[in-house]
């Protein structure tokens, strides 16, 4: 809708209209922008000028912090009040009474699924978790000491010189066996990753097991004899995998939409979006927190450590977040199996530090009054360290729960026809109308 004259509205004095009136103070006048789903279109700023001929005001949003890219019926987050809803469901109900691969299609397809939905999906996945037996020679040509989520990140993107076919992106049948694919092979190919880096032979995966057992027995199963985890342990580790399959339009997301927004195949996308959750302020949280609880040592040094907090002098990791100004509800779910794994590997020492940690601070006001409750990261690195998983996989493990998440955020946006190549703006600062000097002549 283009902007209009507030005063060629003839709207009455005091009748509630939808929109926002602006002043431009350089010229005078004011303009009416509609108000959609509390929020404007940017581009309708375009037509405050002050010359016919300029390009238009622009938005300025370092970091996207208030700006909206796209409308999306996945996931639905309310961090005032410490909310995480995936199609409806809150992520309560979800790790309560489902499961990772549930999840998963729930997020895809935009429902939960019925029996025998979810048992073919299930099949459809377990039937493609084997890679190509190139792939092992690609992946045996890292390095022994490659990082695993930068092998994982090359090896999804040469999973697209297998699969070329994944280019068609408007046949949905090729949509949704790209899909399985990804959420089948990752799993795979991270094990693959871990196993290369330990110096151990590749194990295969074994389809007799669940979704998360089948992928402790690609990371730790030895010799011939059969691997069989702990239930406790595989369901935590589910319920972590839930934990972390979707959170809006996070930087890895964003990435994923991004790239995919120029149309390239579903293998490349969600490269790019393991990409993004390579970096330490993304999707490194967890291994900063067990660094942290490695420094602080022991309880005792507690009062000391939160003191250097206060005063700059540490880092409080694993505590508040970008968007939860509340106490992150998956910190809360994921605490409740901390035990459960803890009976099964052994006390971990690090927990009583944890425990006592979070007890300190949140007694706190300086961090209460900042709003600093714990987030996921805060006990999720404990139970992968219980696990025996080592902290460069922390990431990796992550990934594998995100795909669910970046490949429903792809299959939206390119189905959306509102979206189009991403291609934000920026506000030059440099320099113009200089003239080029000779090479000689410069001093």
């Amino acid at each position: 809708m283009p902007l209009e004259s507030a005063q060629a509205l003839g709207t009455t004095s005091g009748e509630r209209r939808d929109t926002l009136t602006i002043t431009d103070n350089r010229t005078g006048k004011t303009y009416e922008i509609p108000i959609t789903d509390d929020s404007i279109r940017a581009i309708d700023l375009r037509q405050i000028k002050v010359n016919p001929d300029d390009f238009g005001l622009l938005s300025y949003d370092p970091a996207y912090l208030n700006t909206a890219s796209c409308r999306s019926a996945i996931t639905y987050i309310d961090g005032d009040r410490g909310i995480l809803v995936h199609r409806g469901y809150s992520i309560e109900q979800l790790c309560e009474h489902s499961t990772y691969l549930e999840v998963a299609y729930l997020l895809i397809h935009g429902h939960l699924p019925t029996r025998t939905q979810l048992d073919q999906w299930v099949h459809e996945i377990t039937y493609h978790t084997f890679v190509h037996e190139n792939i092992k020679k690609f992946m045996e040509g890292f390095r022994y000491d490659a990082h695993p989520m930068g092998m994982l990140m090359a090896s999804v993107a040469a999973l697209s010189t297998f699969y070329p076919e994944s280019k068609r992106i408007d046949d949905p049948w090729q949509n949704h066996i790209s899909a399985v694919r990804l959420i089948a092979k990752m799993p795979t190919l991270a094990a693959f990753a871990y196993r290369h880096a330990v110096g151990l032979p590749y194990v295969y995966p074994n389809n007799d097991l669940s979704y998360p057992a089948n992928f402790l027995s690609m990371m730790f199963k030895i010799g011939d004899a059969p691997y069989e985890p702990d239930p406790r342990l595989v369901r935590a580790l589910d319920v972590l995998l839930i934990l972390h399959a979707d959170h809006e339009q996070n930087a890895s997301t964003s990435a994923v939409r991004s790239v995919g927004s120029t149309h390239v195949d579903p293998f490349s996308a969600i490269a790019a979006g393991i990409g993004a959750l390579y970096g330490p302020l993304h999707g490194g949280a967890n291994e900063q927190v067990l660094q942290m609880l490695n420094r602080i040592g022991k309880v005792e040094n507690i009062p000391a450590f939160l003191q250097g907090v206060k005063e700059r002098r540490e880092l409080l990791m694993g505590f508040g977040h970008r968007v939860y100004k509340n106490y992150d509800p998956r910190a809360r779910i994921i605490r409740k199996y901390v035990d459960d794994v803890l009976a099964v590997t052994g006390m971990n020492p690090k927990l009583e530090i944890a425990v006592e940690l979070e007890r300190q601070a949140l007694a706190d006001e300086y961090f209460v009054s900042r709003k600093l409750f714990p987030n996921v990261d805060f006990y999720s690195g404990i139970i992968y360290e219980a696990l025996k998983i080592p902290t460069d996989m922390m990431t990796v493990i992550f990934a594998i729960a995100r795909t669910a998440g970046w490949i429903a955020q792809w299959l939206e946006m390119i189905n959306d026809p509102e979206q189009k190549i991403s291609r934000p703006r920026q506000i030059y600062t440099g320099p113009l109308n200089l003239t080029y000097v000779p090479l000689d002549q410069r001093g």
